[in-house]
C-alpha cells in the first residue's frame, strides 16, 4: 500500500488515545504516504507528529450541503487503504464517498470490518489495537511523545507543581464542585506544591474561584495550547481532574494522575492512560458532589 488514509475526527481525549494506533500504522507501513483526515483543532499538532505525511481537514458539512460533501469526497479519494479510527456513523458513510477502497472500520460492506461484538465495551486503546489486528497489523510500538512536549511551554511554573483540571464535558454530572478544587489547592499548597489551574476559556470562572481560595495558585485557564498541556504534564508531581480531554494529554505524558468519575462516565472505556498504557488512578462515585476533598487527598498517586 502506497497511499494510506487515517480518519480521526473526535474530541481531544479521543485523539490522544489514538496515538498508539497512529504509531502502529506508521510502523507497519514505513514507506507508505500516510494522510490524516481530522478536524481543525488538531491540525497543528498533527502536522508536527512523526506519523503523518499530510494532514487534511474535515469541516464535517451537513449532508444537505452538497458542495461541502463533494469537497469531503475529494479529500477521501485516491487511497489504497483507509483506517477509520473514528468508527462513527458519519465516518462510516465516508466509505461510500471514498469509492469503497480497502477499509478498516465498521462501515457495512468494508473489506476489513472490526467484527468484535464486544468492541463497544472496550477502552479506546484496546479497541483500536484489536481493530488494527483484524486488519493485519501485528507490531504495536510505544508512541513517541517528546515531539509534542517540545512544542509547548511550562509557563515558568516552579516545581513541584500539581495540575488541577476543573473542567469537563458540558454534562455537569462529570464536574467535581469547583469549591472543592479550591480546598484541594489549599491542601496541596500546604504540602509545598504550586497548584496550577488548567482549562480553556470556559473555565476562567473556575480558575478565579480556585485562585481566590488559594492565592498561591497559578491560573493558566485560557492560556495553554495542547502542546503546553503536554509540557506541563511531563513535569507535574500530580494531576487531578474529571473526565476531560486535557487530563488525557497530561496523563499521557507521565504525570501521576487521579481521574474523578461520576456514574455518568465509564472509566473502563474512557479513563486516561499513561505513556506506556497504564490506567490512571480513578475514583468513581455515583455523584461527584458527594466526593469529599479528604478522600481525593488520600487517593493521590505518589
Amino acid at each position: 500500500m502506497r497511499e494510506i488514509l487515517i480518519i480521526r475526527l473526535g474530541a481531544l481525549g479521543d485523539f490522544v488515545l489514538s496515538f498508539p494506533a497512529f504509531a502502529a500504522i506508521r510502523a507497519a507501513y514505513p514507506r507508505a504516504r500516510i494522510t490524516l483526515l481530522t478536524t481543525a483543532p488538531f491540525e497543528a499538532i498533527a502536522k508536527a507528529a512523526p506519523w503523518f505525511d499530510e494532514v487534511r481537514i474535515d469541516t464535517r458539512p451537513a449532508w444537505w450541503n452538497l458542495p461541502g460533501v463533494w469537497k469531503t469526497a475529494r479529500a477521501l479519494r485516491g487511497f489504497d487503504f483507509v483506517f477509520d479510527l473514528q468508527t462513527s456513523s458519519r465516518s462510516s458513510r465516508y466509505f461510500l464517498l471514498a469509492g469503497r477502497p480497502g477499509w478498516s472500520g465498521i462501515a457495512p460492506g468494508c473489506s476489513n470490518p472490526h467484527a468484535n461484538p464486544a468492541r463497544n465495551k472496550m477502552h479506546t486503546i484496546e479497541r483500536q489495537i484489536d481493530q488494527l489486528r483484524m486488519a493485519g497489523i501485528r507490531i504495536f510500538p510505544p508512541p513517541e511523545r517528546a515531539w509534542l512536549s517540545a512544542l509547548g511551554s511550562r509557563h515558568d511554573v516552579a516545581q513541584p507543581y500539581a495540575l488541577l483540571v476543573p473542567g469537563a464535558a458540558k454534562d455537569q454530572r462529570k464536574r467535581w464542585p469547583v469549591e472543592r478544587f479550591g480546598q484541594l489547592a489549599v491542601e496541596l499548597a500546604e504540602q509545598g506544591m504550586t497548584p496550577v489551574i488548567i482549562g480553556g476559556p470556559a473555565e476562567r470562572r473556575a480558575g478565579g474561584v480556585i485562585s481566590a481560595r488559594c492565592p498561591t495558585a497559578v491560573d493558566l485557564t485560557g492560556k495553554t495550547s495542547i502542546a503546553d498541556l503536554a509540557a506541563l504534564g511531563e513535569g507535574a508531581a500530580v494531576a487531578v481532574g474529571g473526565d476531560t480531554g486535557p487530563l488525557h494529554v497530561i496523563a499521557s505524558m507521565g504525570a501521576p494522575t487521579l481521574a474523578l468519575f461520576s456514574a455518568a462516565g465509564v472509566p473502563a472505556q474512557a479513563a486516561p492512560r499513561g505513556p506506556m498504557g497504564a490506567f490512571a488512578k480513578v475514583i468513581q462515585v455515583p455523584a461527584l458532589d458527594t466526593l469529599p476533598v479528604g478522600r481525593v487527598l488520600e487517593a493521590l498517586p505518589k
